[in-house]
């Protein structure tokens, strides 16, 4: 079974949070740090309004955090665009018959409103929220919950994510992990490229030629 990131691995949103997290901490007087972007980058809400209320000492409750961050990026999902090749590639593999997942740790409401929009919610049996289950995607909890929800064995999966955090937690699931390039995650590409099973820039390094698609009919 393939299982499938959203922000930076499906769709090029990654941008979104990054703008956002800019904005949260000028409102406070607050610089964006490497520190901090590893403390929130590909996190659950839950846990990254935990992190930042902590590294940056703040008055507001994790709920008031989660809901300023809510009100930023409210509509931004409607208008995300999907990543090179992604819609082409997940046709192949619907048509190959391959079972497919989304596991993110996107906002519900942002996740849906992106999968609809942009008319990919079909390919995917269901959706498995980090935020939900309150894990992070760089432990394998999450991962071996999506296996299990999905009736597999987590041996018999492949993610494909962005996030060199992300693939960590699914390797330590037994799985087979893709890494997705995103700009987001320049610094870790040659650690991805060394890490995964396979590496690509783009979902289009894996569609079928024309001479392919007639040999395999």
């Amino acid at each position: 079974m393939f299982f499938f990131d959203l922000d930076g691995t499906l769709i090029d949103s990654n941008g979104i949070w990054k703008q956002v997290d800019h904005d949260f901490l000028a409102r406070r007087g607050l610089p964006y740090s490497r520190a901090y972007f590893e403390g929130v980058a590909h996190t659950a809400l839950p846990l990254a309004a935990e992190f930042t209320k902590e590294f940056c000492h703040l008055e507001e409750s994790c709920q008031e955090i989660i809901d300023e961050w809510m009100e930023m990026s409210r509509g931004m999902y409607a208008k995300v665009p999907l990543k090179p090749g992604v819609r082409a590639y997940l046709k192949q593999c619907k048509a190959e018959g391959r079972r497919m997942a989304v596991v993110t740790s996107s906002v519900p409401e942002h996740c849906y409103t992106a999968l609809k929009k942009l008319d990919i919610e079909k390919y995917f049996e269901n959706v498995t929220f980090a935020q939900q289950a309150g894990m992070h995607k760089k432990a394998p909890d999450v991962w071996l919950a999506a296996a299990e929800k999905n009736g597999v064995r987590p041996e018999d999966c492949t993610v494909f994510d962005d996030s060199l955090a992300a693939c960590w937690g699914a390797r330590a699931a037994r799985m087979r992990v893709v890494g997705v390039h995103d700009s987001f995650f320049n610094k870790d590409e040659k650690e991805m490229r060394a890490f995964c099973d396979v590496y690509i820039d783009s979902f289009e390094e894996l569609l079928y030629t024309p001479e392919q698609k007639v040999r395999r009919k």
